[in-house]
């Protein structure tokens, strides 16, 4: 993800759901801020800082993105160095919901990988796809069976909180995060999502982003 991830002392994932006030100044300070798809930017709350932008890279929000020139020319795309889609193309191709007959007519497909590596490869940006093996090992540990793979999923957040603590040196680098409701679309494993990461607090492995006091 860097060039050398021992420069690195302290991340920020920065979740698109409710941001405490006062964590501004503690976002754009760290080493390295981590954001997602539409990413909440606001600068008296969530700072503006971007360096890694991590983009669901299947169904019709990223097609709608793929038809919207204006998102490639946001901020936090043009200012992250790298940007990480976090399905794998044989994950999309098994698992995520397929369109029907007559949105296939429309042009909808599942997977918008390859066009999204053009998009990142034209804004000269480097970009990662998430191995199908993290994301098996991922719903391994949320306790997502076989028989559920078509129909529960890792959600971004949960796959980059993942991966960023799997990713460095965690002796030397501080992980903190905010922005996280655990809410939203009903195929992702809330619950399960949420006791993970509060186990990976327990851990201290991650510490949720909270304001200074006074």
């Amino acid at each position: 993800m860097t060039s050398s991830s021992e420069a690195v002392k302290r991340i920020v994932i920065v979740g698109n759901g409710p941001v405490e006030p006062g964590l501004a100044d503690a976002i754009d300070r760290a080493d390295l801020v981590i954001r997602f798809n539409e990413a909440n930017i606001q600068p008296d709350l969530t700072g503006t800082k971007t360096d890694i932008l991590f983009l669901m890279n299947s169904g019709k929000s990223m097609q709608a993105r793929l038809e919207t020139p204006a998102y490639w020319q946001e901020p936090f795309v043009l200012d992250a160095k790298e940007i990480i889609l976090p399905y794998h193309p044989s994950i999309v191709k098994h698992y995520h919901p397929r369109p029907n007959f007559l949105s296939r007519i429309k042009g909808r497909k599942a997977d918008w990988t390859a066009e999204t590596l053009k998009k990142i490869e034209a804004l000269g940006k480097k970009a990662t796809i998430i191995s199908a093996d993290f994301y098996y090992e991922t719903c391994r540990i949320l306790d997502i069976s076989q028989s559920e793979l078509n129909s529960v999923f890792p959600s971004s957040g949960l796959l980059a909180i993942r991966y960023t603590i799997e990713t460095f040196r965690l002796d030397s680098t501080r992980v903190e995060f905010c922005g996280f409701s655990w809410q939203g679309w009903k195929r992702h494993s809330w619950g399960n999502e949420q006791r993970w990461v509060d186990e990976q607090v327990n851990l201290g492995k991650l510490s949720p982003l909270l304001p200074r006091a006074g």
